[in-house]
């Protein structure tokens, strides 16, 4: 698929889908969930790319849905519920990535662009960015998780805060907040992302994989089901996978393993 409203880049064990609408502050329209889905696809099929960083061009990272498009859906409600389901089909895709996510946020992250990044594994975001869920301000709900995931990041009460005001947290509260790993001036953005990243690309990624999917699991599982799903997955990787002898190997031998 050929992309005008994203673009993806694969380099150094590492993925990134820019949003590129920036004169729309990265709006998500049909036309780029499609793109995007079919970028965390590719990204995802390659055995190579230990991580995939999400962020956007311009003036922000995401300020949601297109309400322009939005608006020729008055007049024709069928296109609705194929814009819910593409959109929830691209969140959900970004969240089962078998790597980890990051949101690089800037700028602003509201409504649609909040679940997005809600949807990434960690999110690096810069201290003046505004980051909020805001459907309440149009007379809308979300359609992109935001009732489902922001009480699993924030608890309820807060969630409701966010969710009833419709008001925003700069990137220092986020992170308070739990809905964001660190904040950083916007100049040094990189250099944060950069530190995270290096923690990442040298492991296995089988082991980044089931890590992860572990982890997902402790949001459905009861504790002693889940601690048992973790020792089995345990037993069968160090019985099938060469990783962990490498691991292993490269201790013994006072060097790093190679993945």
């Amino acid at each position: 698929m050929e992309y005008s409203n994203i673009t993806l880049s694969m380099g150094d064990r590492v993925a990134t889908i820019r949003l590129n609408r920036p004169d729309a502050l990265n709006a998500l329209n049909p036309e780029l969930l499609s793109e995007f889905s079919d970028a965390v696809a590719v990204a995802g099929a390659d055995d190579t790319i230990k991580a995939l960083v999400v962020r956007g061009e311009g003036r922000g990272f995401c300020a949601g849905a297109d309400l322009l498009y939005f608006d020729r859906v008055f007049d024709d409600l069928s296109l609705l519920p194929d814009y819910v389901r593409d959109l929830n089909g691209a969140l959900c895709a970004l969240e089962a990535m078998p790597i980890p996510t990051i949101a690089v946020v800037h700028g602003y992250a509201l409504a649609g662009g909040l679940e997005m990044m809600m949807a990434c594994d960690m999110a690096v975001v810069a201290e003046d960015a505004r980051i909020g869920d805001q459907h309440a301000n149009f007379g809308l709900i979300p359609g992109g998780g935001s009732t489902q995931r922001l009480p699993r990041r924030v608890g309820l009460p807060r969630a409701m805060e966010l969710l009833t005001t419709g008001r925003w947290l700069s990137g220092a509260e986020a992170v308070d907040w739990g809905l964001a790993l660190r904040a950083a001036p916007v100049e040094e953005l990189e250099e944060e992302l950069e530190s995270l990243l290096a923690g990442i690309r040298n492991k296995s990624r089988v082991g980044l994989s089931l890590m992860k999917s572990l982890a997902l699991s402790s949001l459905d599982l009861p504790l002693r089901d889940g601690i048992a799903l973790e020792g089995a997955t345990f037993t069968h990787l160090f019985a099938t996978s060469p990783h962990p002898r490498a691991g292993i190997t490269a201790f013994k031998e006072k060097r790093q393993p190679s993945f």
